[in-house]
């Protein structure tokens, strides 16, 4: 048994930045979880530089394949391009509803802490942290309601890419292969727990 594995969201699913295919977040889980005897067969579906307003058309590709699992990661370009928390969260939450009601597991990596991208001003740090927390918080609300796993980061990728700038790739906002390996091992527990629900799922 093979899991259709949708990868949605912007550029970090996308994986810009990493050195090989192999090195993105959804090469990385689909190999984790086949090192864990669940075979998984990945379709990217992201969009570089997308936001949450272009989620509804990927959620319409993703679904008519009829994904077993699904991953968005969303958020950053939120924060760029400002879109309101509250209007990211609930365009989050309609395209979760769309993947469940395709028959997905679906898992949310909500906004990464902004802050630590070496470009942001250093007076401009805490505004930027604060904002990231508001938006992944109103995702988190929106992604459970709609019936997804949210992932928890916590703080660890965020302090690992604070501390090693070897985390970011040349152009110093994506991350390199390195910092891809950081991210994917944070988001793998949620991502099994999602797997092995899929796995009984089409088991019965």
């Amino acid at each position: 048994m093979t899991l259709a594995f949708a990868v949605l969201g912007d550029s970090l699913a996308y994986g810009q930045g990493a050195a090989r295919p192999s090195d993105t977040i959804g090469a990385r889980l689909a190999a984790d979880l086949g090192d864990h005897g669940i075979a998984a067969e990945v379709h990217v579906h992201a969009v570089p530089g997308a936001d949450s307003r272009g989620l509804a058309a990927q959620a319409q590709r993703a679904a008519a394949g009829r994904p077993d699992l699904a991953l968005i990661i969303i958020g950053a370009n939120d924060l760029t391009h400002l879109v309101p928390p509250q209007h990211a969260a609930a365009l989050l939450g309609d395209a979760v509803r769309m993947l469940r009601s395709a028959g997905a597991e679906v898992v949310v990596a909500p906004a990464p802490d902004v802050s630590v991208v070496p470009w942001v001003p250093p007076h401009m740090r805490m505004l930027v942290q604060a904002g990231s927390r508001l938006l992944q918080q109103e995702q988190t609300r929106a992604a459970i309601a709609a019936g997804a796993r949210v992932a928890d980061f916590g703080s660890g990728p965020a302090g690992a890419f604070a501390a090693d700038p070897a985390l970011f790739s040349a152009d110093r906002f994506h991350p390199s292969s390195a910092g891809y390996a950081v991210i994917a091992a944070a988001l793998a527990p949620a991502v099994h727990a999602a797997a092995g629900a899929a796995r009984s799922a089409r088991a019965h």
